[in-house]
């Protein structure tokens, strides 16, 4: 598809390209600071598209962060180097037409949206971002490789949109955690914003995983954020890491679900804390859907 392409909709205020020269073009026509100041000038949000308002909400942040004057990019693309299954490749969504109307009904002022051979010309990259033994644990365990290849698509795309801030749901922590990582030990000069998760009424996580729940499973998933709401009133009464951890895997088996894994951490996902600031995060299947959430909790003696 070339960029005469794309489907029409959002008004001209938003330009949307597909290609790298096109991207060029695009920033080459900026009339933005030169000298970075202390609020960034430029924010990019990347996301792989079927946008809800997880989404969205990180696309306001980064509109707060720069200002009217200042310019949001928005990149959308399915990253196949996250994917384990071809067939969970293909099932991904990609609705551009309404991500496109999203996106100009949220003051964004460009959309990147290259097709795989764009963005990976030479084929799939032989040097990727190893993400460390910070991503073998909890999702890393369970999707191995996933990590190197989120890590490597968000390095190509920050040297492609050059941002001086880039926002991240906290709803996918481990990924938030490890793109901070990777920006402090590779000394990328942006910052990195956390944006707190969006939830439906009953408290589940939004997700684009959710579409794929039946009504009957639906149900079911509103046990995960109990499950995470059980675990920090574990901690508020003085529990110990265990009990938070226990009280989490009670929730979610109360009603037949097997998590993968309930873990307690620090902040930074080591080892959690005797006291003090922590964070509770689990994955289970609901039917064939793999939901992920995490919460903050404070260890208390």
């Amino acid at each position: 598809m070339s960029e005469k392409d794309v489907p029409a909709g959002p008004p001209p205020v938003m330009r949307v390209v597909r290609t790298r020269e096109s991207l060029d073009d695009a920033f080459a026509s900026l009339a933005l600071p030169s000298v970075r100041s202390a609020r960034a000038a430029r924010a990019a949000v990347f996301t792989m598209g079927a946008l809800h308002e997880g989404h969205l909400a990180l696309i306001r942040a980064a509109r707060g962060e720069v200002g009217p004057k200042g310019h949001v990019t928005v990149t959308i693309f399915v990253n196949p180097l996250q994917f384990e299954e071809g067939a969970d490749l293909e099932r991904y969504p990609r609705p551009l037409k309404d991500d496109l109307q999203a996106c100009a009904s949220e003051d964004v002022d460009l959309v990147f949206a290259p097709a795989v051979e764009v963005l990976y010309p030479h084929g799939d990259p032989e040097v990727r971002i190893d993400p460390g033994q910070l991503g073998s644990i909890l999702e890393g365990a369970a999707r191995p490789g996933h990590f190197a290849g989120m890590l490597t698509v968000v390095m190509k795309l920050l040297q492609l949109t050059r941002p001086d801030a880039t926002f991240f749901g906290e709803k996918d922590y481990q990924q938030l955690t490890l793109v901070r990582r990777m920006v402090t030990d590779l000394e990328l000069r942006l910052k990195v914003h956390g944006v707190p998760t969006v939830r439906e009424p009953d408290g589940l996580a939004r997700s684009s995983r959710n579409a794929h729940l039946s009504p009957e499973e639906r149900v079911l998933a509103a046990a995960v954020p109990a499950a995470l709401a059980a675990g920090v009133t574990a901690a508020d009464l003085g529990r110990s890491a265990d009990a938070v951890v226990g009280a989490a895997e009670l929730e979610l088996m109360r009603v037949g679900l097997s998590p993968d894994y309930v873990a307690l951490t620090d902040p930074q996902l080591g080892p959690a804390p005797e006291e003090g600031a922590a964070r509770l995060l689990l994955a289970t299947r609901v039917g064939k859907t793999r939901l992920i959430d995490n919460t903050p909790v404070t260890l208390r003696r």
